[in-house]
């Protein structure tokens, strides 16, 4: 009885010197902050746990996105077995021995076995290679846990044969959410400069905005009790001034970055990204602006600016900051430097105001004459195909009737969009000269 009572007690002091995350950390579905699109009501991840019918699944996810977390509200309502090791540290030695374990559970107990493997990009081909068999057949249910594409570092049968799930960074409200329920555990309370100062700098981390608001209590717990988080707190906390940055400030700058991109200004716009980083803005927000200023304001006179500004978003979401601060700013030097050209963001604005306005039928000639008894209908009739000819083009009429002749896209003499303008003269000589080339 004393022993017990000792046990008792001494697994009370451990669970107070646990972080503040894990005492935090949910048991049921219903406490998990955030990824709705997975564990809201119908969702299919929600499905599968309540019913304990989970098959193996690779969760996807930046730090702080609930990996963890979910596979401990799995272990809690599983009737299988639940083990739980680290890529970091196991060894295929490890896996052998869980997987013989897990084979005389089903043997005697006839129990089946959930292995979460947390950091699975962490393994090797060969260690992946030896769950294979074992996931298969059936053996063990695996759940991976990852931050990196498992497209890049799962192997393929595995991830073949897992569901894979992607979990998104949490977005304010569940951050603040989640430094709400923090600040009830540990008695305190906080400004609300302080806990927007923390949700603007976590970036969706929910694990780093509880560590940040652990150290903030502590720091002041030292001012006063109960414990007032204010803005010093958790500016000391994260080692990161707040920088005031309203919801003015916050249309303002991006309009300065876009038009200093747009300005061929390329010290003005690293200016304002750094700016907007400084503040705490999204940087998904910042990739997204760059994608769309990629073909609004160069489009066909450098094309590459908006693969460049495409492989800075997909960074953002790989990489994530700070480290993804680079990339953006990689991508903003080469919009601002690039040759502009607004020609094709005016062409699509012009095409749908005709497109509401003058409407018009696809010709017999252009429409599909694949199917069966399309040429009975006269579909594809008279079609002439570009290819026959040695020029690689034909004069044939692709407008409807109702638009014959107009021009939605006029090329400028800016960039790789002068050869695209010389192209199209070309073919407006070969059409006034009445040229046609061989029959198509």
């Amino acid at each position: 009885m004393t022993d017990d009572l000792f046990t008792a007690a001494a697994k009370t002091q451990l669970e107070r010197r646990q972080p503040l995350a894990a005492r935090l950390r949910p048991i049921r579905l219903d406490d998990v902050v955030g990824q709705q699109h997975l564990l809201g009501p119908g969702m299919a991840l929600r499905q599968l746990i309540e019913a304990d019918r989970l098959s193996s699944v690779i969760l996807w996810g930046p730090p702080g996105t609930g990996k963890t977390t979910i596979s401990k509200v799995v272990a809690r309502s599983t009737s299988k077995a639940f083990v739980q090791l680290s890529a970091v540290t196991a060894t295929v030695k490890d896996v052998r021995e869980e997987l013989a374990r897990a084979e005389q559970r089903l043997g005697e107990r006839e129990q089946a076995t959930i292995l979460f493997l947390d950091e699975v990009h962490r393994f090797n081909k060969a260690q992946q290679d030896s769950l294979l068999p074992a996931v298969e057949s059936g053996l063990i249910t695996l759940i991976g846990a990852t931050t990196e594409n498992p497209y890049f570092e799962v192997n393929a049968p595995l991830l073949s044969r897992s569901t894979l799930f992607r979990l998104e960074p949490l977005d304010d409200n569940a951050v603040a959410q989640l430094i709400r329920r923090g600040l009830e555990v540990e008695g305190a309370t906080a400004t609300d400069d302080a806990v927007e100062h923390l949700v603007a700098r976590v970036g969706g981390d929910g694990r780093q905005s509880l560590t940040a608001l652990e150290v903030a209590v502590a720091l002041a717990a030292g001012d006063g009790n109960p414990p007032v988080v204010d803005l010093q707190h958790v500016e000391a906390a994260l080692n990161v001034k707040a920088f005031r940055y309203g919801r003015d400030e916050h249309y303002d700058t991006i309009s300065a970055f876009i038009k200093s991109i747009r300005g061929s200004d390329p010290d003005a716009a690293v200016y304002w990204l750094a700016r907007m980083l400084e503040a705490g803005e999204d940087a998904r927000f910042i990739a997204r602006r760059l994608v769309v200023h990629a073909s609004e304001d160069i489009g066909m006179a450098d094309s590459q600016a908006l693969v460049v500004a495409a492989a800075a978003a997909q960074a953002v979401e790989f990489v994530g900051l700070p480290e993804a601060r680079i990339n953006l700013a990689h991508a903003t030097v080469y919009l601002a430097t690039a040759p502009k050209s607004n020609r094709a963001y005016e062409s699509i604005n012009k095409a749908q105001e005709a497109a509401r306005s003058a409407g018009g039928d696809v010709s017999m000639h252009l429409r599909d004459a694949h199917y069966k008894g399309a040429a009975s209908l006269g579909h594809g009739a008279g079609y002439r195909y570009p290819h026959n000819d040695e020029r690689g083009w034909v004069d044939q009429q692709y407008l409807p009737d109702e638009l014959a002749g107009a021009q939605f896209y006029v090329p400028s003499r800016h960039g790789d969009e002068a050869i695209v303008a010389d192209r199209l003269d070309q073919q407006r000589r070969w059409r006034a000269g009445g040229d046609d080339g061989p029959d198509g």
